[in-house]
Order: structure tokens, then sequence, then C-alpha cells
């Protein structure tokens, strides 16, 4: 008896159904049986795939008329349903239609009106709607600031979408003193006219403390401070029982010249490699990955935290770790001249870049050096003092980049997309506090072995592919429908044309265009259009395409310390290099269903992981710009909508001139060329175009700048 079966005989009958009924549909008699099913229907009621009515019989949402997906609140109060359909529209819904759901939280929606579209005006209407039930919070606690009362205390969330002021009885104010940051249990959600509740579980300090607004960033995000005691105890009894190790069922390559190559601040080092020219000019690319397998067992406590975490995350100022220390930096860290245990893909690349055979094995390696970034490409860039310290590599760092050139090349050459934003780096000082911002270049090295983990990962998507085992597969689908619609009226402004037959689009018709725009004054503005109608790439148990790479097999193999994905996918290809392939039936059904459950909850977890990474980044940005109060400066404009235009600087910081601002003229949103025009003065302000604009606000907690026009676009 599974999920998908008792959603078919629900689905299958014309009224709801009792426990009772269904039971007798599957015929299930035994009482563990029973006790089952119960236990299923009521985890997939708080999943929302079900719905109990009040008459204690049970639907799916659709045949009630009800929606189900995660709320989006707006700082102004309103929010949205993003549905778990995600084929489907966003449902609008108002303030007083919320009834307690907060940011992020799943509910069950019923609809008040339908979307519609006006054959007068051309407008469309999005659906509206009310939340009926709360199926999960997204978090418990929240993090804020004390406004202390004699009998009473409200604590000011500093998630500005929390929507509520929390209010605080005497007895729960756990001695905090006025101004402090808490953090509070939330004990009463909020009602109509009726604020949250709750009580204070912690004093976390002062709202001057160094590092407290990355902290309150992990709390908003619930991300763990540290791991539970069983965690950190098994983690250190592995590292106190370090057995002599059986290398007889492993490659032994502690001979081979092997490196890493990384950032100059990177401590977990998961991922090596070699490269060799063969006689027949061939080449032979060894990619070694750390094999945290061995250490980290199915279903421990190890393996269930880090499952739970999904990713490690990296904060303007912290990393929050998916494994510990003793694991991600040392036993399972490739470190220099000590013997690792790996998993190896070790490929035969012919000179078009095409692996014409690989070899996928458990192996023993012993890193010669621990390099960084910048030294290889002041190796690759003919600098002698670095060429002198590393002569004995320099044959080898020659033939991998040539190897990446064929590589690139190759992907180029299938259409694969090639999205050249610059990148920057808040830099910190001691307390914490943002002293500059800086572009952030990508040199061979990085691009070395950016190419070679790509060539990894479709390799071993390939591989398993074509056993038909269970497996987990990076996948990214093309745009469609009115993302391609849109992406083709911004282009036709500037006379470009994108090929889209049938709806359809490929990623060799967008990286035309991007070649097309290369270097002209529109490449900016028009690969931010492309870039936004782009799906979010996400984790599948079955193989589809991925559409940024143009490759038809990808996976996640090269970062088992760092993301669930790729230790998932390793313990797989160990089982099935030590059973020869060979799995029960009862083991491929179990990995199966684990596969699903992994993908789901890992693309998860990327995505709270991104946008709290970015929250940080945007945070201290906001904070760097606050002494530039009054400076003008010169941008790009990066965004237009109905209320104004963002403009981004050179330094790549952002900011909004309102509309409320422009006082020559009324000016209107045209949104299908994102752009403001003049009703009277025909001026326009429109995206990628230059402006010159003067610093007028910073606002620290809203994290909003906020910028006037100084001059014409230039």
């Amino acid at each position: 008896m599974t999920r998908e079966e008792i959603l078919e005989k629900i689905n299958e009958a014309v009224r709801p159904l009792a426990e009772e009924e269904i039971a007798d549909l599957l015929h299930l008699e035994q009482v563990e049986e029973l006790v089952e099913m119960k236990k299923l229907i009521l985890q997939m009621e708080k999943n929302g795939d079900i719905v109990l009515t009040r008459k204690g019989k049970l639907g799916l949402p659709s045949q009630m008329g009800l929606y189900v997906g995660r709320i989006s609140r707006h700082i102004k109060g309103f929010g949205f349903l993003r549905q778990d359909d995600k084929e489907a529209e966003d449902i609008f819904i108002g303030a007083s239609d919320l009834n307690g759901a907060m940011n992020g939280d799943r509910a069950l929606v019923r609809l008040r009106k339908m979307a519609m579209d006006d054959v007068h005006t051309g407008k469309h209407y999005r659906a509206e709607g009310e939340v009926v039930r709360v199926l999960e919070r997204s978090r418990q606690k929240i993090v804020g600031t004390l406004e202390r009362h004699k009998n009473y205390g409200y604590v000011l969330a500093d998630d500005k979408l929390f929507g509520s002021d929390i209010f605080i009885a005497q007895q729960d104010l756990n001695k905090a003193k006025n101004g402090m940051k808490v953090l509070v249990e939330i004990t009463r959600w909020p009602e109509q006219k009726r604020n949250a509740e709750g009580k204070i579980v912690e004093i976390l300090g002062s709202e001057q403390d160094s590092g407290m607004d990355v902290l309150s960033i992990m709390y908003k995000y619930d991300f763990p401070r540290e791991f539970p005691p069983a965690v950190l105890e098994e983690a250190e009894k592995i590292g106190e029982n370090r057995e002599p190790i059986d290398y007889k069922k492993r490659k032994d390559l502690r001979r081979e010249l092997i490196v890493t190559m990384d950032g100059a601040d990177a401590k977990d080092l998961d991922d090596a490699v070699a490269v060799e020219l063969l006689p027949n000019g061939w080449w032979r690319l060894g990619v070694h990955i750390a094999d945290v397998t061995h250490y980290v067992k199915e279903d421990s406590f190890l393996d269930l935290e880090a499952r739970q975490r999904g990713t490690s995350v990296y904060l303007v100022d912290r990393v929050i770790p998916m494994l510990p220390q003793i694991l991600s930096n040392d036993l399972c860290s490739l470190n220099p001249q000590k013997e690792r245990l790996t998993l190896s893909c070790i490929m035969d690349i012919d000179q078009n870049g095409t692996v014409q055979s690989s070899e996928v094995c458990e192996s023993v390696i012993k890193t010669k050096y621990r390099l960084t970034y910048d030294e290889v490409n002041q190796m690759l860039a003919g600098d002698e003092e670095t060429k002198a310290k590393y002569s004995d590599l320099l044959p080898m760092l020659e033939q991998m980049a040539a190897l990446q050139q064929v590589l690139l090349q190759k992907r180029i050459d299938r259409g694969a997309l090639n999205f050249d934003f610059p990148e920057s780096k808040v830099k910190l000082d001691e307390q914490g506090r943002p002293i500059d911002i800086i572009s952030v270049s990508r040199g061979q090295a990085e691009r070395i072995i950016e190419e070679f983990m790509i060539c990894a990962n479709e390799a071993i998507a390939e591989r398993y592919y074509w056993l038909e085992v269970p497996f987990l597969y990076r996948t990214h689908e093309a745009p469609k429908g009115e993302n391609i619609i849109e992406v083709k009226q911004f282009l036709q402004i500037f006379g470009h044309k994108l090929k889209a037959a049938g709806g359809k689009v490929r990623a060799k018709d967008y990286q035309k265009i991007l070649n097309k725009i290369h270097g002209l004054p529109e490449e900016r503005a028009v690969s931010s259009v492309m870039l936004r109608s782009m799906n979010h790439a996400r984790y599948q148990a079955v193989c589809e395409e991925h559409f940024g790479l143009a490759s038809e097999y990808y996976t996640h193999f090269t970062s088992p310390i760092r993301r669930y994905p790729d230790l998932a996918i390793h313990r797989m290809i160990k089982e099935l290099l030590q059973k020869e392939g060979q799995l029960s039936e009862k083991r491929r059904g179990d990995l199966e269903k684990r596969m699903e459950a992994y993908a789901l909850s890992s693309s998860i977890r990327e995505k709270v992981a991104e946008e709290a990474e970015r929250d940080s980044v945007e945070m201290k940005k906001v904070e760097y710009m606050k002494p530039f109060v009054g400076e003008v400066f010169e941008g790009i404009i990066s965004g237009v909508t109905g209320f104004g235009f963002f403009v981004e600087l050179e330094n790549s910081v952002e900011g909004l001139v309102h509309i409320s601002t422009l006082t020559d003229d009324f000016y209107h949103f045209m949104q299908e060329t994102y752009t403001l025009w003049g009703e009277n003065s025909r001026r326009s302000f429109r995206l990628g175009e230059k402006v010159r604009v003067k610093l007028v606000r910073v606002d620290l907690e809203m994290r909003q700048i906020d910028f006037e026009l100084d001059s014409e676009v230039l």
C-alpha cells in the first residue's frame, strides 16, 4: 500500500471517502496494514495531498476547489500562493484573507475570484483567494528586537515579512532588557486584529554586537548554529578510531601526480585532478572525489543530519557546514601528502573533447600539492617565480589548460549558455563591518576545474542512466510559455529574433542571441531578461535535460562534503560496485523512494541556502553604502517596474529610483518593453540604459537603498 494507491482510490471516487472505505477498496484487513494506512493518511493530510472534511471524510484538494502551495508575503501585508503545481499561476491573497498564514508557510487556499482576461482592455487579472488552513509553519522561532514595557513587551521581528509584532507577557520576558536581540518561540499565531504571541527562549545580545546581523539571518532561515550531540559524538568516534583500511579492494593511485586546485580560503577539499597525455594524442583525465560515504553510513546520525541540512551554507562571514569539521576539514578533505579514500572517475578523452571510455572505481590517493587558483593562473600567465616553485607540475598544467579549451569548445558547439555577469565579494573587517566590495574574476584555473567537474558529472550521469538504476540527476528545464513570449517581445525592440519553433526554445538558440549582443549597448539588458526567463535547476530521480549546459545527462557527483545529493549518489555507486551491479527488488524499491525524497528535500534546501547567502551579502552591501549618502554615482538601469526603476552601480550595489521622484512628467510603465515612458516629454527610462544618480537614503533595517536621478540618461 502506497501513497499513490491511496490517491488513486480517492481520485476515482464520486464523493469523499472515510478511512474504512479506503481500507476496503485497498483490501486491507491486517491490523498492521490498517495502522500503516492511518499513518500514511495522516502524513498525506499534513502535506496537503488530501483534505479531511468536517465530517471526517477524505478527498483531493482539487475535488474541493482548494489549492496547495507556499505563501509568499509582501512587505505591504498581502501575499501570493505559490502553487505546488509549478505550471499553475500564483493566487493573490489580500492581507485580511491570509488568516494568520506567514511567509513560507504551506497552506490550503480557496478561490474567491477566478483568473480572467478583460477582452476590452486586454488586461489579465489574477485569481484571488483566502487561506482556509495552514498545513505547515515554515518556522516556529523568530529573531527580533525587544521593546519592553513595565509588565509586558513586544518583539519587532527582524524579518519584515513576518507581518506582526509579537506580544510577550511578563512571565515570558525571560529577564530580557529593552533593545536586546532575542529569539522568540511563537505560542499563538496572529489572527485578524490580534498580534502573534510568544515567549523569549534565548537572549542573543545587543543589536550592535559583532555578527548579530548575520546571526539573525541564520535564525530567519532556521539554520542550526551547532551539530546535535549525537552527531558530534558519532563524528568524534570516527576520528578517534582510525583503524587501518584495506586498500586491496581499491585502485591504488598514491604514486600518481594528483593535485587539488581551490580558492585560497577553502578548507573542505573534496575534489582532486590529474591529467596525462596519452601516446595517441588523447588525454586521460582523473577526477578524484572524497569518499565521504566510507565514514557517513546510510541512516546514521551523521547521515540524517546531513540530509536535513542538504548543503553547506556560505554566508558573508561564516560557513554553516553540512558535516562536522573533523570530517569536512580533516578525514574527508584531500589535504596534501595525506592518504585519502576517494571515488574516482577516470576518462579517456579524444581531441574533440568526447569521452571515449571511462572507469569508475573506489580508490586511494595522496595529493602532492594543494594549489590555489591564483598560483595556477600566475603559472599559466608565465610568472617565473611560481613556475620555479612548481616546476615538476608545469607539463601537466599545460595539458590541463589545453584539455580545458577543448572541453569548453565542445560545450559551446552544442549550445551551452555562457552568461558572463561580473561577480562581486564583500570584504569585511575583524568586527564584521564591510570595508570594500571587490570584483571577482574567473581565471583559467577556475575554468579548468569547472570543465573537469562538468565532464565527470556528465560521464557519471550517462553511465548510471543506461544501467537503469535508482539515481539522482541535476536537471534544468527550458523556458516555457509566457517566459519565451516575453523574451521574444523584448528582443524585437532591438531588432533581434529568437528562434522558438512550436513554443520551444533550445539552449543553442539562446546562445546565438548572447553571441549577437556581445559588446552591444543592449547586452546587459537582454542578458538580464533572458536569465529571468529561465527556470531554477533542481534535483530529480528521473533524467531530463540540463538546458543551461545543453547536456542530455547531468548529475552532481563532485562535492559530497558540502552537498547531500552528491553523497547519496556516491553511496549508490559504491553499492553497485560492491554488488557488481546487482540489486534485489526490495532494495531497488527502497532506493527509488529514497531518491525521490532526496531530490525534493535537496532542491528545497538548496534554494533556502541560496536565498540566505544572497540575503547576507545584500545586507552588507547596504551597510557599506551608508557613508556615501549624498554622493553621485553612474549606474545601469537593472530593473523597471510600475513604481520606478532599479539602478545597479559598478560595485554591484542596487537601489531604487522611485517614480515619485521623477517630477518632470507623468510616467507610465510599459511592461512589454521594460520602460517608464513620459506622457508629455516622451522621455523614457529603459532596462540597460546608463544613468547618473545621487544616493539619498540608506535604510539598514529595511535593507533598502534609495537613489534620485541626478542628470539626464547618459
